[in-house]
């Protein structure tokens, strides 16, 4: 299994509504796409540099790898570019 880790600080513009939406798209790809077991999107409220957490579960690597091109990721990952200042990932086996 997989465990992808990603943090987004996002543009001050519309923040609260975007990060629902990101919320909303990406928990909404469970089921969707193949190999991804679990999404779950949270917003800090423990101040720090980054707004928003993605906290998710794959069941391989080619599994996780497929997601990054899926149509439907590609779209949620479009809008998360147009509104994100920064981004980091962390991806390990478990």
């Amino acid at each position: 299994m997989i465990k992808h880790t990603v943090f987004w600080k996002l543009k001050d513009e519309n923040k609260e509504q975007n990060m629902q939406k990101i919320k909303h798209d990406l928990e909404a790809l469970v089921g969707k796409v193949d190999g991804l077991l679990s999404a779950d999107v949270g917003m800090n409220f423990a101040g720090g540099e980054y707004d928003l957490a993605l906290v998710s579960d794959f069941e391989s690597k080619e599994a996780l790898n497929a997601y990054q091109t899926h149509p439907l990721h590609m779209k949620v990952r479009e809008f998360v570019g147009s509104v994100k200042v920064s981004r980091e990932a962390v991806d390990f086996e478990y």
